[in-house]
């Protein structure tokens, strides 16, 4: 992303900030802003340095129409109440000729990758986490939003439905993390 080189950045969903931090690492002349609706998320990510920080709903968004260059989500979007009115959202403050970058799990394509992760994704790894954490229920959601959540050519779809060109959909770690890059006509 760094060759795109924007002069800013907004983080959705931005957590405790590793990926703003990653970003602002990448892109060091853009300004990087973290929105997130959790006030103690956004503290953990104050704690870690990043400044420009929003407490606020990815689908109603405190910024005017087209200010940033790039808007990413990286593992955010699919805990979305609507993947489709967040990427409105995200189209309407992007630039024109901005991007969009989202980074969230998926399911392998490949089918003995596919059926190895998802018998870990629905049975080894909610057993260990009920282990270790006693949260059993938090790792079934996982799964569950992992499957439901739109993947691959259907992202793409999405995308183009909510006025992105240019769509880019890049399998990471064998299809168990997807990246997809799209853009704002102009500019």
């Amino acid at each position: 992303m760094a060759d795109l080189k924007p002069a800013s950045i907004l983080d959705l969903a931005t957590g405790s900030g590793d990926f703003a931090l990653a970003l602002g690492k990448c892109n060091p002349q853009a300004t990087v802003v973290g929105v997130d609706f959790s006030a103690e998320m956004l503290r953990r990510a104050q704690a870690k340095g990043l400044q420009n920080l929003i407490l606020a709903d990815a689908l109603r968004l405190p910024f005017q129409s087209a200010s940033f260059d790039v808007v990413a989500v990286a593992y955010g979007l699919r805990n979305m109440e609507s993947w489709s009115d967040a990427l409105h959202e995200m189209r309407r403050v992007l630039r024109a000729g901005g991007h969009v970058l989202i980074l969230d799990f998926s399911i392998p394509t490949w089918q003995p990758m596919r059926a190895i992760y998802r018998l870990y994704l629905h049975l080894c790894l909610p057993m260990l986490a009920a282990v270790l954490t006693g949260e059993k229920s938090a790792y079934r959601y996982l799964a569950d939003s992992i499957e439901t959540f739109p993947q691959g050519e259907t992202m793409k779809s999405l995308l183009h439905a909510c006025n992105f060109k240019h769509v880019l959909w890049k399998p990471l770690s064998g299809g168990i993390v997807s990246l997809y890059l799209a853009q704002v006509e102009g500019g």
